[in-house]
Parts: structure tokens; C-alpha cells; sequence
């Protein structure tokens, strides 16, 4: 193996969850305010991921009190403590920088219900009927 891919190999993260752009996330990231550490909360829609191996970073940007707000997160930063997925989105594109431009109901990413394994509505109610009778 390589001396510098050796070296990087052991500061990569391997429990990342599979997330792309459209994907709204939770990011926790270790806060060190003078002699105390807290975990911060910051939840978001991916907008990109770019980089590779300990470059490897995500911008997730979300609304707070009406302005725009995006992180850039480095994926492999002993800060990170976690990153959850809340929701797939659906879209067709890498990067969403179209999303910076639109506000309100207009800046909302479609649900991608299916890759998740969730059932539709119409089907539940359904099954529950099924499961009274």
C-alpha cells in the first residue's frame, strides 16, 4: 500500500450513511467553548458533496428566521460526530444551487418515498382495514 494512502487510511470515517444531494440531513458537530465541549445540531438539505478521501466535504443549507444559511461540513473532521438521514429528496441534479434563489413552498425538495420503504397512504389504510376485519 501506498506510505500516504496508509497514512489517510486510518483517519476516514467508515460509519458515514449513503446521503446525495436532495437529502435532508442531520449534522452533529462538537463545539469546544472554552473548557466545555457540547454537540451542535444542524439540519439541512445536501446541496453538493465534492471531494474525495479526507478532502471529502457536504454543504447542507437550511432557513433559519427567514435567511439562508449553508454549512460546508468536512466528512472525515474529528469535530463530526455523526451525520443522520432524515429524508431521500428527489431531484435531478448534483448540485443545487438553484435552491439559493427560490423561498417558501418553492425551495421544498419532493420526498422520495419508495427508496425509503415506506408505504403509500392509500395502501396503509388498506392494510388496517384488512387487520380490523
Amino acid at each position: 500500500m501506498d506510505l500516504v494512502a496508509s497514512l489517510t487510511a486510518k483517519h476516514l470515517k467508515t460509519k458515514l450513511p449513503e446521503f446525495s444531494p436532495g437529502d435532508t440531513v442531520k449534522v452533529f458537530n462538537k463545539i469546544k467553548e472554552g473548557d466545555k465541549e457540547r454537540i451542535q445540531l444542524f439540519e439541512g438539505v445536501v446541496v453538493q458533496k465534492r471531494g474525495t478521501g479526507l478532502g471529502a466535504s457536504v454543504t447542507v443549507r437550511k432557513i433559519s428566521m427567514g435567511v439562508g444559511v449553508e454549512k460546508v461540513v468536512p466528512l472525515h473532521s474529528p469535530s463530526l460526530t455523526r451525520i443522520e438521514l432524515v429524508k431521500k429528496g428527489k431531484v435531478n441534479r448534483a448540485k443545487l444551487y438553484y435552491l439559493r434563489k427560490l423561498k417558501g413552498r418553492s425551495a421544498r425538495i419532493e420526498e422520495k418515498r419508495e427508496e425509503l420503504g415506506l408505504a403509500e397512504p392509500a395502501e396503509t389504510q388498506k392494510q388496517e382495514a384488512e387487520v380490523k376485519t
